[in-house]
């Protein structure tokens, strides 16, 4: 028996902070009601305080990283990163055929997208294979106007002022 009777496409873009932490509020709310979730982060290998913490709601929660143990930029993509963000694809679908998950995060695909690494259709062939009881959440700055058009909420994420300005790093626990 599904435990949501129907799901919705979220979107959470924009360029201020607070993105994954809507989408990761999403989860825990979703572990809460005994839902279960798949995380899979593109463009994220390295370790985040987050991932220790929902590594403890196993098995309600799976995690799955993509990409390299550190950030890059668009002028830094190769293949190994193509490779990385295909793998998440593939498990993404892998999810959505079994239906084995209530909820599946897709973190910084919209990213990936803007990266080059995960093209439209292929973003939008995700939306269009979701099972109908599952919701799906879809992160990351400069979501392209096909998936902003096809998905059934979307948030932007404004930001009006932030401290990096200033010169702060991430903080461990906070950003990181």
């Amino acid at each position: 028996m599904k435990k949501l009777p129907k799901g919705y496409v979220h979107v959470y873009t924009g360029d201020g902070k607070g993105k994954t932490t809507a989408a990761l509020g999403l989860a825990l709310r979703a572990v809460g009601a005994g839902l279960k979730v798949l995380i899979i982060q593109f463009m994220k290998g390295q370790p985040y305080s987050e991932i220790t913490a929902l590594q403890k709601l196993a098995p309600m929660v799976e995690i799955v990283q993509t990409g390299r143990s550190r950030c890059i930029r668009r002028e830094e993509v190769e293949d190994v990163d193509r490779q990385e963000a295909m793998k998440g694809l593939y498990r993404a679908r892998q999810a959505l055929e079994k239906s084995d998950f209530d909820v599946l995060i897709l973190d910084e695909i919209l990213v990936a997208h803007w990266f080059g690494l995960v093209s439209t259709k292929e973003i939008l062939s995700v939306m269009a294979d979701r099972p109908e009881h599952t919701e799906l959440v879809l992160t990351g700055r400069r979501a392209p106007v096909e998936v902003i058009q096809q998905a059934d909420l979307v948030t932007e994420m404004l930001e009006i002022k932030h401290y990096y300005a200033s010169g702060v790093q991430a903080r461990k626990g906070i950003e990181s």
